[in-house]
């Protein structure tokens, strides 16, 4: 397959350099930041659980002009540049190409299938923590390092059952999800109360586990979430508050959401599509959310970050 990466951070660079260690052709596309200029000049390092692994030879573009049409597109832009990003995509858009998006939240897929047509958009999630060591070099913590997408009407197309050989082919840890929006809004629970958590208590996920308020706090968030996916009637179980917590006992000490890093190193925040998303939706279903909104009244002053 032909393959773009647009927005190559951390979890762009981690799977496109798995898959290009596998054979397929991948190119990553950004905006000429330091990471991407290193992958150009020196390859890209992955230090990884599953395998550490040096790719030599990266593909890399700032215009997607450039890259021409792809079979799929990896879309993991930060939420606030998805209008400016799916007009930038166009031009790799053929009549069969494929947009996953990888980014947080419930929000990605119907935006982009407004602006790009329902046609091209599947849905899916990345699950796992991976940071920017330095430039060129990307680490990927913990087991949990899984690829979940589908078409948005559960079909099994051609591209779907493809693209599942290609990452089966990479070694990556990936299944086609028989319920795509549930599986979607799974994700949505898990990285609210993941990334709301680790923000709220400026701490990685250890010790707010182990602390009795801090746990009250997750299982909070969870729950919260839980509930509004069912008022919405999404196809979840009332426990699910519980496997998330499951969850987020098997992450490492020292995982923390990437909310929490951005909000550690001054940038913007995708508050407003997270914890502040549920927040609108509880109000909508008639869902209190109180775990949430005290998210949102302590990091809404940081949101926009330093650059304000």
């Amino acid at each position: 397959m032909k393959i773009a990466v647009m927005g190559a951070g951390a979890i762009g660079s981690y799977f496109g350099g798995r898959l290009v260690a596998a054979g397929e052709e991948v190119h990553f596309i950004g905006r000429g930041s330091p990471h991407l200029q290193a992958m150009g000049e020196k390859g890209l390092k992955i230090i990884s659980h599953h395998g550490d692994a040096f790719i030599e030879k990266i593909h890399i573009a700032t215009d997607p002009k450039a890259v021409g049409p792809v079979d799929m597109i990896l879309f993991c832009v930060k939420l606030w540049d998805l209008d400016k990003a799916a007009e930038q995509i166009k031009p790799m858009l053929k009549a069969d190409t494929a947009v996953y998006s990888f980014q947080n939240g419930i929000y990605a897929e119907g935006r982009l299938a407004e602006l790009l047509g329902p046609q091209h958009v599947i849905g899916g999630y990345a699950a796992t923590p991976v940071t920017v060591v330095e430039p060129g070099v990307i680490r990927q913590f913990g087991e949990w390092c899984t690829l979940g997408f589908g078409e948005l009407d559960n079909r099994r197309t051609p591209r779907i059952e493809n693209f599942l050989a290609v990452c089966q082919r990479a070694k990556i840890d990936s299944l086609i999800e028989k319920d795509v929006l549930a599986a979607l809004w799974m994700k949505f629970i898990f990285i609210t109360t993941h990334s709301g958590a680790t923000s709220f208590c400026r701490s990685t996920e250890g010790p707010i586990r182990s602390d009795l308020w801090g746990r009250q706090m997750l299982v909070g968030l969870a729950s919260e979430g839980t509930a509004i996916a069912r008022a919405k009637g999404i196809n979840i179980a009332a426990s699910n508050a519980e496997h998330v917590l499951e969850q987020i006992d098997e992450l490492p000490v020292e995982a923390q959401g990437s909310m929490y890093t951005d909000l550690q190193r001054g940038n913007r925040l995708e508050l407003e599509w997270l914890n502040g998303l549920m927040v609108k939706l509880g109000e909508e279903t008639g869902v209190p959310t109180p775990c949430h909104r005290a998210v949102m009244m302590a990091l809404n002053l940081h949101a926009v970050g330093n650059g304000r």
